[in-house]
Formats: structure tokens, sequence, C-alpha cells
């Protein structure tokens, strides 16, 4: 039978070496509460079943030891992406550029002007960072960055249509991830949502009797993201459905989700609406993701008319909903690729996208002849992130034969750092698309070693 007074005391496991390298690298209090939590523990098991034995000193210390790795191990850290996705949402949407990377670490580095005048050395405000860059490559009259798109409507809505009626068309009443749904950013906006057209048609003429019907502050357009509709469809053009809105001073607001500032089709993709040709149809108001197609770190981004952005600045909800400067920094330092016309060159998601299918096929074969394994195959690689819905690019990919798929694609979630693959008819498939070139060294290591 044992005895719990057997169960060592507290300070006298503080006084051992293993105690004092777990207090050098934890700190005391947190070494103090796993110990704690080790012995009550114990003391709960061995008031259970007292015939057990009591573990000595240094089994306690180890058990303290992983609980403190496990209480200190972020849940936020790097992988590798191979499964072909390029904006892949779980995986943290679009990889940053070096020169990104700079400014957002020189930024959380130091200290900055984010709201502070060099000119007068007074006060400054944080809303002119990004403005003049986005300005100058869109066109816009202004512009705000918040911290991410769904806010960005949210803001919108709440400070030009608060309480006043918007006219949205019945087959863009979406829903995205994270049951993020448009009319219910609407309702919580406080506009009141006024329905036009069907699920698949909708006509010019639908918007037309709902502006002459009753009193309308805005008309919304919002990009369906991660699905498309298909067959016995019909939708009038932006460009048709501004003249009908600004016939009556209405501003139009169009939500490009996404948003691109490079023409998609380009790289073998459908044509998706730029938005810079959102504001050569004449929307007034226009917003999209920054971490997207954009391929800078999450924002949102409001361009238009300077009127409207004015009261959107001024609005309560901007401050709640502003972005920090590492943001900020980010995002102006991945537009002045675009500002440079070198985007396709700097950018990873825009240099995945470019990337022909001879020059990944060669990829896949290299990783092939390392392994010593393996078949190169033909595949797809999509966009993701709720960006051209549908859509894939051509690839190649490098295809593993193993006993026990799902075994192997946990063993190598389980490597340093992760790589996340799929399967498919009992097959592990890599896609070297999105495999960043300074990972490949990182991602044959893993596959070797399980393998094995």
């Amino acid at each position: 039978m044992t005895n719990l007074r057997n169960i060592p005391s507290i300070d006298n496991l503080l006084t051992s070496h293993t105690s004092a390298e777990l207090i050098a690298e934890f700190g005391r209090p947190l070494v103090l509460d796993a110990l704690r939590a080790i012995l009550d523990e114990i003391r709960a098991a061995y008031t259970k079943d007292n015939t057990k034995p009591i573990p000595p000193a240094a089994t306690l210390l180890n058990l303290a030891g992983s609980r403190l790795e496990a209480w200190t191990q972020p849940t936020l850290y790097p992988v590798i992406n191979a499964t072909g996705v390029i904006l892949h949402t779980n995986l943290g949407r679009a990889p940053l550029s070096p020169a990104t990377i700079a400014a957002m670490d020189s930024v959380a580095r130091n200290y900055s002007t984010l709201e502070f005048d060099m000119q007068t050395g007074k006060r400054g405000s944080r809303l002119i960072h990004a403005e003049n860059i986005i300005k100058r490559i869109t066109g816009a009259e202004a512009a705000i960055v918040v911290n991410n798109n769904a806010s960005a409507v949210m803001l919108i809505l709440s400070a030009l249509a608060n309480r006043r009626r918007v006219v949205i068309a019945r087959s863009q009443l979406i829903e995205i991830g994270g049951g993020f749904r448009i009319p219910d950013v609407m309702k919580q906006s406080g506009a009141k949502l006024v329905e036009v057209g069907t699920t698949n048609k909708v006509h010019l003429a639908d918007y037309k009797k709902a502006i002459e019907e009753e009193p309308i502050k805005l008309v919304m357009l919002a990009h369906r993201s991660n699905f498309k509709i298909i067959g016995f469809t019909q939708e009038p053009e932006l460009a048709e459905i501004v003249d009908v809105a600004h016939k009556t001073n209405i501003p139009v607001v169009d939500d490009l989700g996404s948003g691109t500032l490079l023409a998609t089709e380009k790289y073998g993709l459908i044509h998706e609406r730029t938005v810079q040709e959102s504001l050569a149809a004449g929307a007034d108001i226009v917003s999209f993701s920054g971490d997207k197609l954009l391929g800078g770190p999450q924002a949102g981004i409001i361009i238009g008319r300077a009127d409207l952005l004015a009261k959107i600045k001024k609005h309560p909800l901007a401050r709640a909903v502003r972005a920090d400067k590492v943001a900020l920094a980010g995002i102006t330092a991945t537009l002045t690729h675009y500002l440079k016309d070198e985007a396709e060159r700097e950018i990873p998601i825009w240099q995945m996208m470019s990337s022909t299918p001879a020059q990944i096929k060669n990829r896949a074969e290299n990783w092939m002849k390392e392994l010593g394994q393996g078949k190169v195959i033909a595949g797809e690689s999509t966009v993701g992130g709720g960006s051209l819905p549908g859509e894939s690019l051509p690839t190649w990919l490098l295809a593993l034969n193993v006993k026990k798929p799902d075994k192997f694609l946990a063993q190598l979630r389980k490597q340093n750092p992760p790589v996340i693959a799929r399967t498919e008819n009992d097959r592990i498939l890599l896609d070297p698309r999105t495999v960043l070139p300074e990972q490949e060294g990182a991602l044959l290591v893993a596959l070797q070693n399980v393998l094995k």
C-alpha cells in the first residue's frame, strides 16, 4: 500500500538541477503551476488505487517538463503547403513577399510614424498610410485600409446606409466561410435589405422597379466568392446597373471579395473583374481583400469617391475595424510591387500562378529522383480562398503509393515543419506549385523521414 506522504514536496522538487533548468526556460511561476498540477493528478490517482508506487522525483520532473512544453507550444506555426491550393484559407492564404515581410518586421521592431506628422511634429493620422499608393494604382479619389473585407463591407453599410434601404440581387445573397452571410451583415449594419430578381436570373428592370417603388440609399453588388451559378442564368453588367442607379443619384457599391489588380485570364483562368475595371464601370465604392489575390497581409481595402470615403472614415466603426501598423506596412510594401510592375516576379501567389507546367514538372521530377520513388502525373491546381470558384490550373504532381495514405498524411503533419498534402485513389499527391522554393529541402527531408 502506497502512502501519499511519500509524494515529494514541491520544495524538494525545486532544489533539483532539472528544476533549475526548467525555471530558466519557463519561469518560476509556470514551473510551480506545472508541478502542482502533476502532484494533484498523482494524489487523485492514488486515492482511487493506492497499490501503485509513487513515481520518483526524476519522473515527476520529466512529467512537469512535458506539461510545460505543451502549455507553451504555439498553435500557429509555418507549414509546407503541397496541396496545390494557392490561396488555402485554412493554411493562411497568401504567403508574403520578402519586401513585405521586411517592411512589417521593421515597423514591428521599432517605433514608427503611425500617427505622427513628421512635418509639424504633432499628431497625424494612420489613415494616410497606403492611401496615396492605392489611389495611384487604381485611380480612385480616396481609400482606407481596415482589418479585413468583411469589416470593410460592414463599415460601408453602417456609414452610408444605416436604417436606409439597400438593393441587392437575390443571386448575391451569399454565405461564405465561417458562416459570414451578406443578409446578416446588412442587418447588423442597420441597412434594410431590398432583394431583386431571382436566384438564377436578375434583370435590369428589377433594379429599376426597386428604385422607383421606394427610396433607396445604395445599390450593392457582392462577389459570390466560393461558388458560381451556371446554366439558365442572366445578370446585367455593372455599368448598366450603375447607369440606372446614377439617374437618381444612388451610389453603387461593388464588393469584389478577393479583388484583383491583374488580369486573371493571362494565367489561363476566367476573367475576374479587376478593381480598376470596377471603378471604370462607374462603381462609387469598391471593397476587396488584401490577403487573397492582392497577395498581401490580411486587410480590407475600400476605395472610391472622396465624399463617400470621408463619411466612411469619420464613422465610429472605422476605429473599431482599423488596420494596425504592421498590416499597413505590409499592404504598402505589397502594393509597391504593383506600382513598380513587379508583382508577378515578387509576390508569391503570382509567382505560383505564372509558373508553367514545364517548370512544375521539372520540380516534381527532381523530387522523384531525390526520393528514389514515386511517379509524376498530370493534375490540377486551384486558386482557392473564395477566388475564381471552379477554376483550375494545369500542373504536375508527385504521386506516392503507400499502404496507409491517411496514416502517411498524419506522419507528414508531425514533421518539422509539417507537410500538408492530399490523397486521391489511395495515393499521396504533392503539388510543387504551392511549395515555396526555399521549402523544398525541408519537404524532401520530411518525405524521406516518413518513407523510412
